[in-house]
């Protein structure tokens, strides 16, 4: 689905130059449900705004669906193919009524009015909105305006959605509520999903890991295999899931417990063994 060949990325003004990326090679699968993560400023939305065809490598080459980035030809074709979800769903909610709000792509990209109706009804049943079409977007809390915008997403059809940061302005509910819709969309609609978050309990989620620090790929693998690398995450500035953390701090105390315990049910399940 996505062909990233060592690409690099500067930000270049009059007054300074700073390299955000630096020879990043990577592929991600159709279907898959990659998670990427790094503390701030070290390149993830970067990426994201250079699969979705927003920025244009400075150096190397990314194939969307085999559509290359750079051919400014094909950049609508790419943003259809890769639908992006921001961090603020108020940046990207245009209009004064939810299901003309996900209208939107499809009226541009002139499909007939039945087209757009079995879009708009599709995309709104597939977040869970349906009851809202009607709705003001501005009467509905931050998930639901979010699940919104990926409905408006989803209207165009994608085979790949990137979302950078998605839930960094909501509530744990709101949180629990996009991530369950993402989750939903890759296992049973079989969308890739590029999913850019801080929230470690989230990226347990993911088929796979990709960890970020000054533009380059310092670690990656399943979380499992990730989140075993505890101490040098953590040197990174990045935190661990909680229960993953425990048993990192359990094994150096010289009990006998998994290195790659990531849910509550599975510590739960390592305790009782031990008891």
């Amino acid at each position: 689905m996505i062909d990233i060949k060592k690409v690099g990325y500067t930000y270049e003004t009059t007054e300074y130059k700073s390299k955000a990326l630096d020879m990043i090679d990577l592929n991600i699968k159709k279907g898959e449900f990659v998670a990427v993560i790094g503390h701030n400023g070290s390149g993830k939305s970067t990426l994201a705004k250079l699969i979705n065809g927003i920025l244009l490598p400075t150096h190397g080459t990314i194939l969307v669906a085999g559509l290359d980035t750079k051919d400014s030809e094909l950049i609508w074709e790419i943003r259809k193919t890769a639908g992006m979800v921001f961090q603020n769903p108020d940046n990207q909610i245009v209009a004064t009524v939810v299901e003309e709000d996900v209208a939107f792509g499809p009226e541009n990209l002139g499909l007939p009015q039945e087209t757009i109706r079995e879009r708009v009804d599709e995309s709104l049943k597939q977040v869970g909105m349906t009851e809202y079409m009607k709705k003001p977007p501005h009467l509905l809390s931050g998930g639901q305006k979010q699940r919104v915008a990926i409905a408006g997403i989803l209207a165009m059809k994608p085979e790949c959605i990137v979302l950078d940061e998605p839930t960094a302005m909501l509530d744990p509910v709101g949180r629990n509520e996009v991530m369950e819709t993402i989750e939903r969309l890759n296992k049973e609609e079989g969308i890739t999903i590029v999913h850019i978050t801080h929230f470690m309990e989230e990226v347990i989620r993911a088929d796979r890991v990709i960890v970020i620090e000054e533009g380059r790929i310092i670690i990656q693998g399943t979380p499992k295999e990730v989140f075993k690398e505890v101490d040098k995450l953590q040197d990174m500035g990045l935190d661990v899931p909680q229960v993953t953390l425990m048993a990192h701090c359990l094994r150096k105390e010289g009990i006998n417990i998994s290195d790659d315990i990531l849910t509550v049910k599975e510590m739960v399940e390592e305790l009782c063994q031990l008891l």
